[in-house]
């Protein structure tokens, strides 16, 4: 039970309370009794979702009541307070105390019982009042949550859209600047040693002296140890600053045969090996869809699964065949072959390719 049907069963509890003092002025008989229970079933079903037009049409007979039951008007503010809470007419918040009037001038009762019974009226009217500003500010209450959680659901979302950005753009400003120092490197440290390597070997060719063979030959051992080390750093830099979405991504906006739809739901950080030879893949796919197929639709997606990845790119054709000494397949089974995956071929309503390859793959 919420605060408001307990509210609701007080207020109920004290105007029934208020009729029963009624007692010290009447002595009860069946009628009085059958009020009582009458009121007491009104105050039970105000308490539920009764339908407000019957109940309030029970209320209104039961008020019309004490005209040719005298008992009724004894209870009269228990069916009054279930008017005022439950209606919001202006004619009903007339009809009632009219009711009342009239049911005063046809018994007459005692001064102290009309007093109270008045009471008993304005106390009525004044808890219906106060639970209708009740249920008015529970109800603003409600809105305030809800507009509150869904306020809060948005800036969540928000922020959760913006973190993803700036980790996007971080992942992309690092890889930019990975492919930069790797550009650097090969520009300028790597002509400078590759002179210095050529300058090495030109003064040994024309050295005559034995005491500086020795050291030439050890200096340019050490020069191309470097440029070795040089060149391997500068080629695994240039792997890493490589973005398997963004490269898929290139590749469709230069595919201009038919439209072409990419569903990309893997990691960022994927294996250099599995980076290129999807790429590899998916050039010679498309090459081949633009020499071989009538297709007007492909669709290419690259999906990460906790085991595996999956790529797998496909069009719908109606000419597509497998050939038997094409290169271009034999090379993707090579390539899947040195990752320990496996690759499908399907020629049924198109052309397509379905590969497979297992993560933590050594090659």
């Amino acid at each position: 039970m919420n605060r408001l049907h307990m509210r609701n069963l007080i207020n109920s509890a004290a105007v029934l309370a208020v009729s029963m003092f009624s007692l010290f002025f009447v002595q009860p008989d069946i009628l009085f009794i059958f009020a009582f229970l009458c009121a007491l079933i009104l105050c039970c079903l105000n308490l539920s979702a009764y339908d407000s037009v019957l109940f309030l049409g029970a209320c209104i007979c039961f008020c019309a009541a004490a005209l040719p039951l005298h008992p009724f008007l004894f209870f009269f503010p228990a069916a009054s307070y279930c008017v005022f809470r439950r209606s919001r007419s202006l004619h009903l918040m007339i009809v009632v105390p009219l009711l009342f009037i009239a049911g005063v001038i046809v018994w007459k009762p005692p001064l102290l019982l009309f007093c109270l019974d008045l009471l008993g009226l304005l106390t009525a009217a004044l808890l219906a009042r106060e639970d209708a500003d009740r249920e008015a500010l529970e109800r603003k209450l409600i809105l305030t949550q809800d507009d509150s959680t869904e306020r809060d659901i948005l800036l969540t979302e928000k922020n959760r859209s913006l973190l993803e950005k700036q980790d996007y753009e971080i992942y992309t400003a690092t890889l930019q600047e990975r492919n930069r120092i790797a550009r650097e490197i090969h520009d300028n440290v790597g002509h400078l040693l590759s002179r210095s390597i050529l300058l090495t070997g030109a003064a040994r060719t024309v050295n005559h002296d034995r005491e500086l063979e020795q050291t030439l030959e050890s200096l340019d051992e050490t020069l191309n140890l470097a440029m070795n080390s040089i060149r391997t750093s500068v080629h695994d830099l240039k792997d890493e600053s490589v973005n398997l979405q963004d490269a898929l991504r290139a590749l469709i906006d230069d595919f201009t045969f038919c439209p072409i739809t990419c569903c990309y739901d893997a990691g960022r950080f994927i294996p250099k090996d599995v980076k290129y030879s999807f790429i590899s893949i998916a050039k010679e796919a498309l090459s081949n869809i633009m020499r071989h197929s009538n297709a007007t639709d492909v669709t290419l997606s690259v999906r990460e699964h906790p085991g595996l990845y999956q790529f797998r790119i496909e069009d719908n054709g109606t000419d597509a065949h497998i050939g038997e000494g094409g290169m271009g397949l034999a090379n993707m089974k090579e390539r899947v072959a040195k990752l320990n995956g496996n690759i499908h071929f399907f020629t049924e309503n198109g052309f397509k390719i379905i590969i497979t390859v297992p993560k933590e793959t050594k090659t």
